[in-house]
């Protein structure tokens, strides 16, 4: 963590960048608009919205923070890219024994979607629950007696990783009405035990998952808990064929279940939880909401925080081409799909400790429910009340800078999806008739959809 004498040189440098930014953000609306003020049609996260399309675009400090929150941010970030390594060492020590990746960056690489690769992958584990075998309340799912509910493959010098995981893909064909061809693949994951004292269970339930995007998640946050639960709807009785429904989640800051909405089955409640969930499961870092044992951590409660208050307030980019008429047509044949019954067009937040994110208009997309996705996109590892085949509604905002950001991130929880078409045709059950209706399309109708969703 930072010492309190470099927080004014770093928070003058944040300034300056800033000052920067929004000047290279002015020329940008100019060229955007044509002279003219960007349109709320662009404010995809409200007044905090960054006027960037660059590569950097998932690492702007969102607009409105005032001084003591630009220093905390700055202070986020160095902790966000800090590498921890084995201890003893004078600075960040305590990776480990066993661990995925040895910083928040090394998975989160420019706040982006990561790489459907080992190394930026990661498998959850778990077992079947039964009346011999509970579902632990803090987790959520019953954990594997070796592994967890996490493979760690990766270990500090001397220790073995949890277990070794090789990594396929299986390829399909298809064929849209009109009869343009396309391909899709699937990944096939082993895992194999290191040596017979660490025998895997034969009724191991695993599932793939790559690093989502972090900015704009404050926003998210923000969004009131009587929000999700008026939109849910897990009896359909609206008969639109959509039933999302809130995730049941503990919470690790207030010791209690609670709403979840973050991860990709909704299975963490707040930031904070996130956060320190992730420095114990990714990199093996005790901290003060998940220490060791014997209650010793790694890093204290300031570190946590900063990182959390980092990812908190990260900018939303702006939208492009909104006056384009082509993205005008696919946004309606969106529509016209019912795409937006769960990629929800627009929603509001509420109250925040971020003045920034409070009672901000924002387009993320998603409505942060549960929905069936269908057998083929199934992992059949349930995940507190979250089914096997349920996933939360992935918010859309930036999706179209994610290989700007990232080349060859992946799309859906698993990063199956070389392109957003690609995820399109995944999409079942709930969402089985939206992708009809995207395939009934001409080509032309197609492609108009496909150019809006790389808009946002």
């Amino acid at each position: 963590m930072a010492s309190s004498s470099s927080r004014p040189s770093r928070l003058l440098g944040y300034l300056l960048l800033f000052a920067a930014a929004i000047a290279v953000a002015a020329l940008l609306s100019i060229s955007l608009k044509q002279g003219t003020t960007p349109t709320p049609n662009y404010q995809a996260g409200g007044e905090t919205t960054f006027y960037n399309r660059s590569s950097h675009a998932f690492g702007q400090p969102a607009p409105g923070l005032n001084a003591q929150e630009m220093d905390l941010h700055a202070e986020g970030d160095v902790a966000f890219d800090a590498v921890f390594v084995t201890a003893p060492a004078p600075i960040h020590p305590g990776l480990g024994p066993t661990f995925n990746n040895n910083s928040c960056a090394g998975c989160h690489i420019k706040n982006g979607r990561g790489m459907p690769q080992l190394g930026q992958a990661l498998v959850r584990t778990s077992l079947p629950a039964s009346s011999d075998r509970p579902i632990v309340k803090t987790e959520g799912v019953v954990p594997d007696p070796v592994i967890g509910t996490q493979l760690q493959d990766s270990g500090v010098y001397g220790v073995q990783p949890e277990a070794s995981v090789t990594l396929e893909w299986q390829e399909m064909s298809g064929q849209y009405p009109d009869g343009e061809g396309y391909e899709l693949r699937s990944p096939q994951i082993t895992l194999s035990a290191i040596d017979n004292n660490s025998p895997i269970s034969e009724d191991l339930l695993t599932s793939l998952r790559i690093p989502p995007p972090i900015f704009g998640v404050g926003l998210l946050e923000a969004i009131p808990e009587r929000t999700l639960k008026k939109l849910s709807d897990p009896e359909d009785k609206n008969n639109d064929g959509i039933s999302g429904r809130t995730n049941h989640v503990w919470n690790f800051e207030q010791q209690r279940m609670d709403v979840g909405r973050f991860g990709l089955k909704a299975n963490s409640a707040n930031l904070l939880s996130q956060t320190a969930t992730a420095y114990a499961h990714d990199m093996g870092i005790a901290n003060p909401l998940l220490p060791n044992d014997d209650g010793t951590t790694e890093i204290d409660a300031d570190t946590l925080e900063a990182s959390a208050f980092y990812t908190q307030t990260l900018a939303v980019p702006a939208r492009t081409q909104v006056d384009n008429p082509i993205v005008q047509r696919g946004e309606k044949l969106f529509a016209d799909a019912n795409c937006a019954a769960c990629h929800l067009t627009s929603i509001q937040t509420g109250s925040a400790t971020v003045k920034a994110l409070a009672h901000q208009t924002i387009q993320p997309y998603t409505d942060l429910l549960l929905h069936d996705m269908g057998e083929a996109l199934a992992d059949n590892r349930p995940d507190f009340e979250a089914t096997g085949q349920e996933w939360r509604t992935a918010p859309l905002w930036g999706l179209g800078l994610t290989q700007t950001v990232l080349p060859y991130s992946g799309y859906l929880h698993d990063g199956r999806a070389r392109t957003v078409e690609e995820a399109i045709l995944w999409h079942g059950g709930e969402a089985e008739n939206a992708k009809q209706a995207f395939m009934a399309l001409s080509k032309e109708g197609r492609a108009a959809m496909l150019k809006f969703l790389n808009s946002l």
